[in-house]
């Protein structure tokens, strides 16, 4: 059984803070199953953006795993891919992320 959305992002936002990092949740959606993008802000100013892997990808136990959309782009380009994403998904979630390493905060599939 996958964790609910809510759930999820308390846990992640809690991580970061506790790696001294910051955490912010720009768009709230559907607590139960709102799909979830997470913004990863560099300090050179450029963004990574996450999105949720397709469902062939996820783990045999549900867990959430996510896919890199954008590398190192500007914030213009994040948001205009969250405005396109929330034409068909009004109920998705927006995290933004200031910390220096992911690390293990969440699983990320393969770039390859």
């Amino acid at each position: 059984m996958r964790l609910r959305s809510d759930i999820f992002i308390s846990a992640l936002t809690r991580r970061v803070f506790g790696l001294g990092g910051f955490a912010a949740i720009e768009r709230r959606g559907a607590d139960q199953a709102g799909a979830i993008f997470i913004r990863h802000r560099h300090r050179d100013g450029t963004e990574d953006l996450y999105a949720p892997a397709p469902q062939m990808m996820a783990g045999e136990d549900g867990e959430r795993r996510f896919e890199r959309r954008l590398t190192r782009v500007e914030a213009a380009d994040v948001d205009a891919t969250i405005a396109r994403e929330a034409r068909f998904d009004s109920d998705l979630w927006l995290v933004e992320l200031d910390v220096d390493t992911l690390g293990d905060l969440f699983p990320v599939t393969d770039d390859t």
